[in-house]
């Protein structure tokens, strides 16, 4: 947590915290749920200042960063209308599909030209079935688990 002992060197320094203090509200703050800078934050602002100390501390721990991601929202919505940007995307959306087919190639072609052959057809055929039925790929992937850890290591002959 380079965050948390940032805080530590910088609030002990200008000894607005003393090391307890410190140890203190990072034991307060990992707690809580959420994340732990912001309760770190509102526990400083908290000693300090009370309920106006913890609400200032909250928001300007977290305002600059939703600030930041509303702005960013904002530029990519619009980028994302521009006729360039979309073909870039459709390019490594077909980039990335094809990435995907060579690995699962690569994956399954020495069980189906190897002593596996049957066990490979079948998964494929149960993969088929199981997305053509609808189901979820994280569904289809338990099912071919499920169906590799059934099936013997080694063909007898």
């Amino acid at each position: 947590m380079a965050a948390m002992e940032l805080m530590r060197r910088s609030l002990v320094r200008r000894q607005w915290l003393d090391e307890a203090g410190h140890a203190m509200l990072v034991a307060v703050s990992r707690f809580t749920p959420g994340t732990n800078l912001l309760a770190y934050c509102a526990a400083l602002g908290w000693m300090h200042f009370r309920g106006v100390g913890a609400a200032v501390a909250v928001v300007a721990g977290s305002l600059p960063a939703a600030l930041m991601v509303a702005a960013m929202t904002a530029a990519v919505a619009r980028i994302d209308r521009s006729p360039s940007v979309r073909t870039a995307l459709a390019v490594a959306t077909l980039v990335a599909g094809a990435l995907v087919l060579s690995s699962a190639w690569a994956l399954l072609r020495p069980h189906l030209f190897g002593s596996r052959r049957r066990w490979a057809i079948v998964a494929i055929a149960l993969a088929a079935a199981l997305y053509l039925a609808g189901a979820t790929p994280v569904r289809v992937l338990l099912a071919l688990a499920v169906l590799g850890a059934a099936t013997p290591t080694r063909e007898a002959a």
